[in-house]
C-alpha cells in the first residue's frame, strides 16, 4: 500500500513530513520492540507468585481472557494507523478525531506512563546485574552506578539510530525469551512427572476460578492487565517502519499474541516447581528462586541474566519510544519546538532522546539515594499500569468516533469498529475503577498529581507556546466501503 500524507486540516498546516529514517526496520523487528517495552521476564518475575495466589493457580485463564480486549485495542491501533501513520499516534488520533485538548492529555499520559515504567525497571537493574555475578545485591552506590552506566549506553544506542536499536533488541530478545520459555517448558515437564517438592497440575489450573473455585478472577485480571502494558510501542516507530501504515499495526497484534503465549507458558510451567508456601515466601524473587529449585545456583544466575536483559531492553525501548512521542507532539509545538529536531547524521530525535535519558537517570538517582522519598516514588510507579489503561481507552474511543460513519453501513464494521472497541474500553474502565478502589490513598493522590501536571502543561502549550494543535478541526472517515 502506498503511503499518502495525513489529511490536511482546514486552516492548519499538517504535521511536518517524516524526517526520521524511513523503511529502516521490518515488521518482525517492530514486533520485538513492542514486546521489549512490556519487559516479559520482569513482568513474570513480579506477578508469578501474586498471580498464583490471587487466582488459586488459575492465572493462565486470566492471562488469556485479558489478551482478548488487548487484541481488540491492538486492532484499533492498527485501523487508526492506516488513517494517519504519525509517531505521535494516540496523541494525534484522539486530537484529530475527538478533541485536541483530550489529545494532548492522551499524549501526556503516554509520556508519563513510559517514563514512570522505565524508572520502575531501572531501579532494580543494579541488583539484577549483580545477581548474575554474585549473591549480593550490592551497595546503594553500586546500584546507582550500574543503573547510570547502562542507561547511558542505552541512550547512546537510541541516539545512534533505529537500525542498531532494533538489532540490539532482537539480540537481547533471543536470549531473554529462550531462557524464560526454556525454563518454563522444562519446569512443566518436571511438574508433570511429579518430582519431589513440586506442586501437581490439576484441572483447576485451567479454570478462571482456580483450584477448588477459590481463586479471584477479578484479582487475576487486574494483575494480567499490568503485564500486557507496552505492546503498542510498535506504533511509535511507525515513521521508521517499512510500509508504515500497515506493518506497525500488524506488529502490535503479533506482539499481543506472542506475549500471551510467553506469559501463559511461563505461568503454567513455573508456578508448580515449588510448593505454594515456598512460592509465596519468596514472592519478591520468585523467578530466580524457582530457577534455583529447578537447577541449582548456577541456573538461578542464568535466570537473573534474563531479568537483567529484560530491564536493559525495556530501558532502551522506553528511551526510543518516549522520544518519538515527544517528537510527534513537539512537531505541533505542544511541547518545546527544540524536541522536534532530528539529527541529520543519525535521523533520530536527539534532543528528545537526551531529555528522556536525563530524566530517567536523574529520577533513578533520586529514588535510590533519597530514602525518605522512596515511598512517594513507589506510589507513583504503581500508577503506571492505570496510565496505559487510560490511553488505551481513549484510543478505542478515537477509533469509534473516527470511523463512526462505517458503523451503520456494515454489520462487520459495526462489530470491529464499534461494539468490540466499546466492550474493550468498558473492560479497561472497570479495571481502572477496581484498581482505584483497592489502591492506597497515596497511589490515588499520585494519579491525581499526574493528571494535574498534564493539565498545567496543556495550559502552557495552549497559551504560552501557542500551539496550532488546539485549533485543529475534527476529522472522520468518509465511510467508503473498504475492508482491512
Amino acid at each position: 500500500m502506498t503511503d499518502h500524507p495525513a489529511a490536511t486540516v482546514s486552516g492548519i498546516a499538517p504535521a511536518p513530513p517524516a524526517r526520521l529514517e524511513p523503511d529502516a526496520i521490518g515488521v518482525a523487528q517492530d514486533t520485538v520492540i513492542g514486546m521489549a517495552s512490556s519487559a516479559p521476564a520482569v513482568c513474570v518475575a513480579l506477578t508469578l507468585a501474586p498471580l498464583a495466589l490471587a487466582t488459586s493457580y488459575g492465572g493462565v485463564a486470566s492471562i488469556v481472557l485479558t489478551a482478548i480486549p488487548m487484541l481488540i485495542i491492538a486492532n484499533a491501533y492498527r485501523r487508526l494507523n492506516m488513517w494517519n501513520a504519525n509517531c505521535g499516534a494516540s496523541f494525534e488520533w484522539v486530537g484529530r478525531a475527538i478533541n485536541p485538548y483530550l489529545g494532548f492529555m492522551t499524549g501526556w499520559l503516554m509520556i508519563a506512563g513510559y517514563i514512570i515504567g522505565a524508572i520502575a525497571g531501572v531501579v532494580v537493574l543494579g541488583p539484577s546485574v549483580l545477581a548474575v555475578f554474585t549473591s549480593s545485591s550490592g551497595s546503594t552506590w553500586a546500584n546507582v552506578g550500574i543503573a547510570t552506566a547502562i542507561s547511558v549506553v542505552m541512550l547512546v544506542i537510541a541516539i545512534v539510530g533505529i537500525r542498531i536499536t532494533a538489532r540490539t533488541q532482537v539480540g537481547i530478545a533471543a536470549i531473554e525469551y529462550t531462557i524464560l520459555v526454556g525454563f518454563a517448558i522444562v519446569g512443566l515437564i518436571v511438574v508433570l512427572h511429579h518430582h519431589h517438592g513440586t506442586f501437581a497440575v490439576s484441572k483447576g489450573w485451567f479454570s478462571p476460578s482456580g483450584i477448588g473455585g477459590k481463586g479471584s478472577l477479578v484479582s487475576g485480571l487486574l494483575l494480567s492487565v499490568f503485564i500486557f502494558s507496552g505492546w503498542e510501542g510498535t506504533l511509535y516507530v511507525n515513521e521508521e517502519t517499512k510500509h508504515r501504515r500497515i506493518n506497525p499495526g500488524r506488529a502490535a497484534i503479533m506482539a499481543v499474541i506472542l506475549l500471551t503465549v510467553i506469559y501463559s507458558i511461563a505461568q503454567l510451567g513455573l508456578q508448580g516447581l515449588v510448593s505454594p508456601a515456598k512460592l509465596q515466601a519468596h514472592s519478591t524473587s520468585a523467578l530466580v528462586y524457582v530457577a534455583q529449585a529447578l537447577g541449582g545456583s548456577n541456573w538461578s544466575k542464568v535466570m537473573a541474566l534474563a531479568l537483567a536483559l529484560s530491564v536493559i531492553a525495556a530501558t532502551l525501548t522506553n528511551i526510543v519510544l518516549t522520544s518519538r512521542i515527544m517528537y510527534g507532539m513537539a512537531s505541533y509545538r505542544t511541547l518545546p519546538e527544540v524536541l522536534s529536531g532530528v539529527s541529520r547524521r543519525f535521523a533520530t530525535p536527539v534532543a528528545a532522546s537526551v531529555l528522556v535519558g536525563v530524566l530517567l537517570i536523574g529520577l533513578t538517582w533520586v529514588y535510590l539515594l533519597a530514602g525518605s522519598l522512596q515511598n512517594a516514588f513507589t506510589s507513583v510507579i504503581d500508577t503506571s499500569g492505570l496510565l496505559f489503561a487510560a490511553f488505551y481507552i481513549l484510543t478505542a474511543l478515537a477509533t469509534i468516533v473516527y470511523y463512526r460513519r462505517r458503523l451503520v453501513r456494515s454489520p462487520w464494521d459495526a462489530l470491529i469498529l464499534g461494539i468490540l472497541p466499546v466492550a474493550a474500553a468498558v473492560f479497561l474502565g472497570w479495571i481502572i475503577v477496581k484498581s482505584i478502589q483497592g489502591a492506597a490513598a497515596s497511589q490515588n493522590y499520585s494519579l491525581i498529581g499526574v493528571v494535574i501536571i498534564g493539565a498545567i502543561l496543556m495550559f502552557v502549550a495552549r497559551y504560552v507556546l501557542e500551539s496550532p494543535f488546539f485549533q485543529i478541526q475534527r476529522e472522520s472517515d468518509g465511510g467508503r466501503q473498504r475492508r482491512h
